[in-house]
């Protein structure tokens, strides 16, 4: 019947669609097949469905993994259990609504095509754009193996090896972030390597990038970073407002340094340096995020008081790139009879509210908590079972449907 009607009221029906249920219509007739994965349809549907999501239609991605079996497997002597039985991991859709009870697990092939490092065990999701996750094998070493993963789909994109490892350039330190970039209409991987091995005549380690593009399908370098930076450890990014977003280091002399906000425009591909809110340069673990509407750049900060404990900062930048317009808007201290309830923040959710991640003590089960900044109520959503867990915004796209080099997992 579909057949009968203009081609722009059929586009309009299958844009309500849900994924799954599109790519079964791709088995139905080739005239499907072929307006379904066309480009220009795969990124209307895309857009279709994020104008129609509401606080209630959203979704966040749950990525968690217990490496504790992976250290007792390799550093236990019990090199004979396999390694689905050394290690857990879990992938979840929970929909975005007060009780965060509504949820269903994603199964794929991943580690049977790319066995992870076995020192790492799994996977980390470095970044999800678009419905689009761009994981890393780099826990707990650099293995330097990174796909980009439509778990909708059930495709996946296996990256070629960085051209800057260990062996091209010695000891390093790095981070990767993801985005999209709407003036070509491609989605690139942005690498940043500290290079131990070298110094420059200021005696800092050089940071050097490179980036990846999934239209390209091969690595490219972009030379050294500038303003100059360090990377120490896995940093987090968020991609927002066609920018990668990392908080890095800034070095000064007799080992000085402070931390500051270092934004890459996948467009113009250029780094520029955004300025933290004044009197927190020094803050340990800063974390880029996204306001709850998506409006807004925001940011989580740790610091030490010495009368409190750790404290969380939460602030969010009220209009981009203008250092003036940072604001607070709460300081989370330590609770309880001993004070000994940590917080870390993970995300926004739509609602403003934040996900936090809670622990009465170290080495205990972590919680994951929901804080209305509003009524500061805390809402405890319930224990982990694993040592290693990201959340983060998601949304269902047909994205590498119309891949050549992408497989089904």
């Amino acid at each position: 019947m579909i057949e009968y009607f203009p081609e722009e009221i059929r586009q309009h029906i299958l844009f309500r669609l849900p994924t799954k249920f599109l790519i079964r219509c791709t088995s139905v007739s080739k005239p499907w097949k072929s307006i379904i994965k066309n480009s220009s349809f795969i990124h209307a549907h895309l857009s279709c469905k994020i104008n129609a999501y509401d606080q209630h239609g959203s979704l966040l991605l749950l990525h968690a993994c217990d490496l504790r079996r992976t250290r007792l497997l390799l550093f236990g002597g019990h090199r004979k259990t396999s390694r689905g039985e050394a290690t857990v991991e879990v992938d979840c859709l929970y929909y975005d609504n007060h009780a965060f009870d509504e949820y269903c697990k994603i199964g794929s092939q991943i580690d049977c095509m790319v066995n992870p490092d076995p020192i790492n065990g799994r996977f980390r999701v470095a970044g999800i754009c678009d419905g689009l996750v761009c994981l890393a094998d780099d826990i707990l070493s650099k293995a330097m193996k990174y796909i980009i993963w439509n778990p909708s789909i059930r495709k996946v994109v296996m990256l070629p090896r960085p051209a800057v490892t260990c062996i091209t350039h010695g000891p390093f330190e790095d981070s990767i972030g993801f985005g999209f970039d709407a003036m070509t209409n491609d989605y690139k991987v942005v690498r940043l390597v500290t290079l131990e091995s070298l110094e420059d005549e200021d005696g800092e380690s050089p940071t050097v990038a490179e980036i990846y593009s999934l239209a390209t399908g091969s690595w490219r370098s972009l030379g050294s970073v500038a303003p100059p930076c360090r990377i120490y450890g896995i940093r987090l990014h968020t991609f927002f407002n066609g920018a990668i977003h990392w908080a890095v280091e800034h070095w000064k002399n007799a080992g000085a340094y402070y931390y500051f906000i270092l934004a890459f425009d996948l467009s113009s591909e250029s780094f520029c340096e955004i300025f933290m809110p004044k009197g927190i340069e020094l803050h340990y673990s800063p974390q880029v995020s996204v306001s709850g509407d998506g409006k807004s750049l925001a940011l989580f900060t740790r610091y030490n008081d010495k009368n409190e404990g750790t404290c969380l900062d939460i602030w969010v930048m009220k209009e981009y790139c203008m250092h003036e317009s940072w604001t607070k808007l709460i300081t989370l201290r330590p609770q309880g009879p001993q004070g000994s309830l940590f917080h870390e923040a993970l995300c926004f959710r739509k609602s403003g509210e934040v996900l936090l991640v809670l622990s009465e003590q170290y080495g205990q089960r972590p919680t994951l908590g929901s804080l209305d900044l509003v009524s500061q109520q805390l809402n405890k959503l319930g224990n982990f079972e694993y040592e290693y867990f990201s959340i983060d915004s998601y949304e269902e796209s047909l994205v590498l449907l119309d891949t050549d080099n992408a497989v089904s997992c």
